[in-house]
Formats: C-alpha cells, sequence, structure tokens
C-alpha cells in the first residue's frame, strides 16, 4: 500500500479522505512525495472518470522501493527504453502522455489488404521510434499493470478487471490528433441481462467509424481476446470473446498470411492450457456497420495474463508465479527478436532486484546478453533451457 506526503501531512492510499486531498492538490497542481524509499520521488496527478490518480514522474521507476506500486524496472532491460521519450512522451504539466504509431488510422482509396504487425524480420519496422501496433499493446498492458506479479493477484485477474485497467491506462493518452480513448474500443464481459444495452452502446461507439465516402475512413483500434477464427461466408473471420455477433472480417489472401505470420503464437495458443490469445488491430467500419480487419499483432498471455513469447518464458512465469514470487514481466516492444531482454525482474530479492534472462546459445546473443548484464545495476541471473532444469530460482 502506497503511502503519500501532501503539504507536510502523510496520507495512505486507503484513507478514506485521500480522494478530497488529491483533487485539492490536483486543483493546486501540487506533486505528492511517494515515501517507499528515500528521498520520496515526486508523484504527478491525473484526473480520471472523476477521480484524481497519482501516478510516477517520467523516468523514475527505479526511484520508488522495489516493493512499491510505482516502482518500475530499468527501461533499457526491455524494449521500453528504445521508445521512451521517441514514441512515447509524458507531459507531466497537463497529465497528457502523446504515442507516436507507425501504423495508420486513417484508411485512404480502395481497400487493400491487412498486414500483419509487430516484431517481424525487417529491422526497420521492428526497431522504429514509432510504436507498431504490438508495441501499442505491450504499453497498455505494461501501463495497466498486468505485466506485475504477486502472490496476492492469484484469481483476481478476468476479463472485467483486464478491460477496466486497460481502459484506466488508455484515458491520459493521446496520438496527435485525438485522445486514444476517443478511437479504443474494448469489448465488455458479456451480461445476458444487458445483452441489448451493450450491443447499443457499441453500435453507437462504432457509428462514429461507418464510411462516409470511399476516399478516406477513420479507423478505430480494438483490444480482445480471441475466441476463434475461420472461413465465413465470403472470405474469413476472426472472432473475439465477448464479441460473439461483430467478427472482423478479412480476405482468403489476408488470412493466410496472418496464420502464417503467427504461426507461432496461433501455436503457442492451442498448445498452452488455459492460455489466452490477446489481439490489437486496426478495424474499418464499412456503411452496413461491418467490421473489417486492417492490421493486427497477437499476444499470447498465461492463465494469470502475463504475457509470454515462448514455451521457455511461459514456463520461468509458471514457475515464478506458483512459487509465490513477485515479480516484473519485461516486454520487447519493437525489439528484435535477436534481441536479448531481462524476462522479468524479481523485486523480492535482497539487496536489490534481480534481472531473469534465458540464454538460447547463438553467439550474438551472448555477447549482447554479458554487455546487458554487465552495464545494468541489477543482480542477474541466467537460465539455459538446453542445460539447466529450472528448480534454483535466486532466494
Amino acid at each position: 500500500m502506497a503511502t503519500y506526503r501532501i503539504e507536510g501531512e502523510d496520507w495512505p492510499s486507503d484513507h478514506p479522505q485521500l480522494q478530497d486531498v488529491l483533487r485539492k492538490a490536483y486543483e493546486r497542481k501540487l506533486r505528492p512525495a511517494c515515501l517507499c524509499l528515500p528521498p520520496f520521488p515526486a508523484m504527478y496527478l491525473v484526473q480520471y472518470q472523476g477521480r484524481i490518480l497519482a501516478k510516477r514522474m517520467p523516468n523514475t521507476g527505479g526511484h520508488h522501493a522495489s516493493t512499491c506500486e510505482s516502482y518500475e524496472p530499468p527501461a533499457e532491460l526491455s524494449g521500453l527504453g528504445q521508445v521512451l521519450g521517441s514514441a512515447i512522451q509524458e507531459n507531466v504539466d497537463d497529465g497528457q502522455v502523446l504515442l507516436k504509431f507507425d501504423f495508420s488510422l486513417k484508411k485512404l482509396g480502395a481497400k487493400t489488404a491487412p498486414e500483419p504487425s509487430g516484431v517481424v524480420a525487417d529491422s526497420v519496422k521492428t526497431e522504429s521510434s514509432k510504436l507498431t501496433l504490438l508495441a501499442t499493446l505491450h504499453y497498455l498492458w505494461d501501463q495497466a499493470g498486468f505485466t506485475r506479479w504477486s502472490p496476492a493477484m492469484e484469481n483476481k485477474r478476468h476479463w472485467g478487471v483486464v478491460r477496466k485497467y486497460l481502459l484506466e491506462a488508455a484515458a491520459d493518452k493521446a496520438t496527435k490528433s485525438e485522445p486514444l480513448s476517443d478511437i479504443l474500443f474494448i469489448p465488455e464481459s458479456f451480461q445476458a441481462e444487458r445483452k441489448e444495452a451493450i450491443a447499443q452502446a457499441r453500435r453507437v461507439f462504432m457509428s462514429r467509424f461507418a464510411a462516409q465516402n470511399k476516399s478516406a475512413r477513420k479507423l478505430m483500434l480494438m483490444i480482445g481476446e480471441v475466441k476463434d477464427m475461420g472461413a465465413a461466408r465470403y472470405g474469413y473471420k476472426i472472432t473475439l470473446k465477448h464479441l460473439p455477433d461483430c467478427a472482423l472480417f478479412l480476405d482468403e489472401k489476408s488470412f493466410n498470411r496472418f496464420t502464417k505470420r503467427y504461426a507461432l503464437e496461433l501455436g503457442l495458443w492451442t498448445s498452452v492450457e488455459n492460455s489466452h490469445l490477446m489481439a490489437i488491430a486496426t478495424v474499418s467500419v464499412d456503411a452496413a456497420g461491418v467490421c473489417h480487419l486492417e492490421e493486427i499483432a497477437l499476444m499470447p498471455v498465461t492463465e494469470r495474463w502475463i504475457p509470454f513469447e515462448n514455451a521457455d518464458e511461459r514456463a520461468l512465469l509458471d514457475k515464478l508465479s506458483t512459487s509465490g514470487r513477485r515479480f516484473t514481466k519485461g516486454l520487447r516492444y519493437n525489439l528484435g527478436t535477436h534481441k536479448p531482454l531481462a524476462v522479468a525482474v524479481l523485486q523480492d530479492t535482497a539487496p536489490k532486484p534481480t534481472a531473469l534472462y534465458i540464454s538460447h546459445g547463438v553467439p550474438d546473443y551472448q555477447t549482447e546478453l554479458q554487455e546487458l548484464i554487465r552495464d545494468s545495476e541489477l543482480a542477474s541471473w541466467i537460465w539455459d533451457p538446453n542445460t539447466q532444469a529450472l528448480d534454483a530460482l535466486p532466494a
């Protein structure tokens, strides 16, 4: 539980009067101090749905205690360091975060086949100074807190919780032309008694994107969990959970390219029991209200909603979770798959957090991994799945 110091008084985060105190501080543009670790890092305040939220100042995640909810592992250990300050620009004066995308939110001219998006072989694409679709999902997932894990979170994550915190994470984010929340659609959990109300709210939101002319169409950004995919009456479709009556349509050529590009992610989803497959996509809406897929990226997550890239990462994350460890998962963002990163950072080791790495045996990868470890202030631990059993975690 966090405690904030505001004008000399200390306020625990669960204090019943904290919201009133934060609102006055917000109106006066004061900076609360988080009392987790001297010299007590400053926070800034933002407003969301009538509430005032305290957020860490840019690039100060490492200044907080590893047990603090505002702690963040060093950005250079993941792909965040590559895009922070360029594709992600935080303005603490107005509480807004400007995001720069390398994908389009407008469709010009005739409809063309959708492109898969995310970490691909093209180094220009994967190491762009702007956010790919996958990197955008990584950032929102990270901001929503679903890269973090502690034993107290067991059995407390479900789609309603995921949706709530993703929307909260998007609330203070904006593109160069509009707030992110104006274009972001995340389906609600299905409730039989609210079926019509949920469908009507969706229709109202999507009506803003319905094609008015063929020369320029505004796209919406959609995040959801994949339920199934396959042939439609004409072409193919991808269906998201909680959105069974509003599939995303694409043609055969695009579907084949999609399944080829995401063969690994689809394989992990089908083979890892209780895993979820998250999708982020740009979507156009035609005059009839039908949704068409323009660009898409996929991200497998464990049953605890923690992202993983491969079977080795999943094994390590499950081991950490079932061992009652407290950690933060590192995400790749735009970083190419040939680049090393800390798979996770253990926050319950002393005297400082420990970065966990998986070795792949490739010489260039090993060289860069050693450089990453050498330049880091954190303790390190390396697991080679080809030669070591996954048993002795850092104490």
